[in-house]
């Protein structure tokens, strides 16, 4: 059988060369995970990933996993957290989900050979964020958590009998079959290649390098994203951008560098040009960025003071370096920082086991969305999410037991064109920390598809809410309390509330 593809895929036609149960597209925190969960099952999984392993966003992650592990703690006041941060938009049954699961996640991923941080009585060590009543953040190396998993997972993944991983290698596109996703149509220095499986996981990651400014590494385009809704599976809540408050404000490379919440949780204060305090430093993410906008403007300022005396630098290593390579002295210098995207709470529109719309099709981790996050992600409920939701679709890509289907008539959905350097100037300009009607439609125009939904999505939402903040509709609409902005195939717009 032989796999036709158009346009830029290539002009002639290629062996469909690889038959699986499984793909997962992405090989970060969720994907790893997810490959391993469903080849422990005794599926057979192709796992496509672009970099080699390792080298996803997930291995820069900063923060620990959410999970409530403290006798003091329960996965019910871990769930009232997270919807109060979720401002109202959180979906509850995905919350309850993740905050009952995260700990035995925990337990299994300590099972799988990681090794978090204890105290010196051998108990792990629980770190305090931003909007949690309790100290519930595990961590591995302090703030090198994501480097630890993700090598420990890419180790195991790279030596399971069951786990074909592709490294360097693209997916191009979803290939759709009456209705149904039933592989992948990908690409690599040896050529071109049709995947077809039983199930097929997007774990591709967020869309926060959209915007000019942000802590992801550049990849993070909302690749799945494009991926999808090329396909015909609905999006979500694509108008909530989280933006970190506290990036590294700097003339080289090193800018957006991500300085991780926790040092707050461990005593950092945020300072203004005239020394003072002026936020709670562990309010929600929401609040701390506004209030540090609301600075820069008032002030004309670039960046605001993070004075970092109060914590011990040696539990945050990575951060020590970055700022020892910046010739900040953090003993004696305040570290200059200021808001940048950082994660994607929309995403694929999928339910509580990572089934999206499109037959076949799932996603999981952040370019997933089950509405857990509503309208502001709680610090460290992303890790916990990769793996929580990572098992869960996980197990559902197996059902019902088919086999892997023929492509002779599959029809691929190409990618759009990278973005350029403008819709990213146009993206932090138009749908930044602060959005205006007038920007959002010159948004609407921007060649870049992805950039369009999200300027479509954010106009749809005619209030003011968690990250999503618009300067004419400046209050909350208690009428879209639970509503979820929802995005089909074209620029179909309406709002749903899930259950």
């Amino acid at each position: 059988m032989a796999l036709r593809y158009p346009g830029s895929l290539a002009s002639r036609e290629v062996p469909t060369s690889l038959s699986t149960d499984v793909i997962v597209v992405g090989a970060g925190a969720a994907g790893l995970f997810c490959a391993l969960v469903a080849a422990d099952a005794g599926a057979s999984v192709a796992l496509v990933s672009r970099t080699p392993l390792a080298g996803s966003a997930s291995y820069w992650a900063q923060g620990g996993i959410a999970a409530a592990l403290a006798v003091d703690d329960s996965a019910e006041r871990h769930a009232e957290d997270t919807l109060v941060a979720g401002r109202g938009v959180a979906r509850r049954s995905a919350v309850e989900v993740l905050c009952r699961d995260s700990p035995d996640r925990v337990r299994d991923l300590e099972r799988m050979g990681v090794r978090f941080d204890a105290d010196r009585h051998g108990a792990l060590a629980l770190g305090l964020e931003g909007g949690h009543s309790a100290r519930r953040i595990v961590h591995a190396g302090g703030s090198a958590t994501g480097r630890r998993i993700t090598r420990q997972l890419s180790a195991l993944a790279a030596g399971h009998e069951r786990v074909r991983v592709l490294e360097d290698t693209t997916a191009a596109a979803l290939l759709v079959q009456d209705g149904r996703c039933v592989g992948v149509a990908a690409r690599s220095q040896a050529g071109a290649m049709g995947i077809a499986a039983r199930g097929t996981v997007l774990a591709t990651g967020g869309s926060a390098a959209l915007w000019a400014r942000s802590t992801n590494p550049t990849g993070s385009v909302g690749v799945g994203l494009a991926l999808a809704h090329a396909a015909g599976a609905r999006l979500a809540d694509l108008e909530f951008m989280q933006f970190h408050p506290t990036a590294l404000v700097s003339d080289s490379a090193r800018d957006g560098f991500l300085i991780t919440e926790a040092v707050r949780g461990e005593g950092a204060l945020l300072v203004d040009e005239e020394g003072e305090r002026f936020v709670d430093e562990l309010a929600p993410r929401d609040q701390v960025a506004l209030a540090i906008e609301e600075r820069l403007r008032v002030q004309g300022t670039s960046s605001v003071g993070l004075d970092l005396r109060p914590v011990d630098l040696a539990r945050f290593p990575n951060i020590a370096d970055a700022l020892e390579a910046e010739g900040i002295d953090p003993s004696r210098d305040l570290v200059p920082v200021a808001p940048a995207s950082h994660y994607t709470m929309g995403g694929v529109a999928t339910d509580l086991d990572g089934r999206a719309s499109l037959g076949g099709l799932l996603a999981v981790g952040e370019c997933a969305c089950t509405g857990l996050h509503g309208a502001n992600r709680l610090a460290s409920n992303s890790l916990a999410e990769c793996f929580v939701l990572g098992r869960r679709a996980a197990e559902a890509a197996l059902e019902p037991a088919d086999p892997a289907p023929d492509l002779a008539e599959a029809q691929p959905a190409e990618l759009p064109a990278p973005p350029s350097d403008a819709t990213r100037a146009a993206l932090w300009r138009h749908a930044g920390l602060r959005r205006t009607p007038e920007g959002l439609r010159e948004l609407a125009d921007d060649p870049f598809p992805l950039a369009r939904l999200i300027a479509a999505a954010a106009l749809a939402r005619e209030e003011s809410r968690g990250a999503h903040q618009r300067l004419d509709h400046p209050q909350t609409d208690p009428a879209l309390d639970e509503r979820h902005v929802v995005l089909g195939p074209g620029t179909d717009v309406e709002t749903e509330r899930w259950d």
